[in-house]
């Protein structure tokens, strides 16, 4: 087993995340150690307890080779923490996925992103807006990173395609369980033109536990998130103290000023620009 393939057998332990993960990774040599350990030694890992050490016993050589296949089917790439290729943004943040899955073809233009999330069940108003937000971004160089959910999120992805930009589709599971199913194309057309993504196995079920693990990703690939009409309690607002802690910049947009936008045919422009100056000289050469 190599270092690459036990580190995609160990993600793909149920429960294991990433911080359990680097407590094991920083226990041990080598990742690949870590399946000749017996459950009782493991057990002694902090985080780490008995279903978490049977789970990695469970996972074979054989079973990582069928998740590499059919990653190869679904014309999936797998990457890790190690690799070039791993997005420098999500590197910052204090516990970034180990594994990705991805759809497409990062490019290094993506490190001038923001995020745009939002209620699933948002007004014409706020549907309107975060498409128009999104278009703004693309048609200037940034990409523009969602979570494919229904409402705010989809907007967001479509107003980025639309205008011709990129957008990232962090998922919430596996790549076989596009969620909602409604957006199944979607995500292929995002793949086209942009990347999806996840953490998560190929098989791994749209679980209510496994979206605040998403939302951190969402967060901390970008520079900043923009929140439009988030309820209380949200994904959205999840995804906003996400932010707060990683160090990015978050803007509100409630749907009294989605409203307002939308009525008076201004540009939401002053909004990105509240961004803008907070991000900084970054973002300035790209709007310039």
């Amino acid at each position: 087993m190599t270092h690459f393939e036990a580190l995609i057998g160990l993600n793909m332990v149920p429960g294991m995340g990433s911080i359990r993960l680097k407590k094991l990774l920083a226990h041990y040599s080598a990742p690949e150690e870590i399946f000749s350990v017996s459950t009782k030694e493991l057990m002694g890992v902090s985080g780490i307890g008995e279903s978490i050490a049977e789970g990695i016993h469970r996972i074979t050589g054989q079973v990582i080779d069928q998740e590499l296949d059919l990653a190869k089917k679904q014309g999936a790439e797998v990457i890790t923490y190690d690799d070039d290729s791993y997005p420098v943004n999500l590197k910052e943040i204090h516990d970034p996925p180990i594994v990705l899955y991805l759809k497409g073809v990062l490019k290094t233009q993506d490190v001038i992103s923001l995020a745009i999330v939002g209620s699933r069940r948002a007004s014409f108003y706020g549907l309107s807006q975060a498409e128009h937000f999104a278009g703004e971004l693309a048609v200037r160089g940034i990409t523009v990173i969602s979570g494919m959910a229904r409402g705010i999120d989809t907007s967001a992805h479509r107003g980025a395609l639309k205008a011709g930009g990129r957008t990232l589709a962090v998922m919430g599971s596996g790549f076989s369980h596009p969620y909602p199913p409604e957006n199944k194309d979607l995500m292929e057309e995002i793949a086209e033109s942009g990347v999806v993504i996840s953490e998560f196995s190929l098989s791994t079920p749209p679980l209510r536990a496994n979206f605040p693990r998403r939302n951190r990703i969402i967060s901390g690939l970008s520079l900043g998130v923009l929140v439009v009409e988030a309820a209380r309690n949200s994904g959205a607002l999840i995804t906003a103290d996400f932010a707060l802690e990683q160090g990015r910049e978050v803007q509100f947009i409630q749907q009294e000023t989605c409203k307002e936008i939308a009525e008076s045919g201004d540009s939401p422009l002053e909004y990105l620009q509240i961004l803008e100056n907070r991000l900084g000289l970054t973002l300035n050469l790209v709007f310039n």
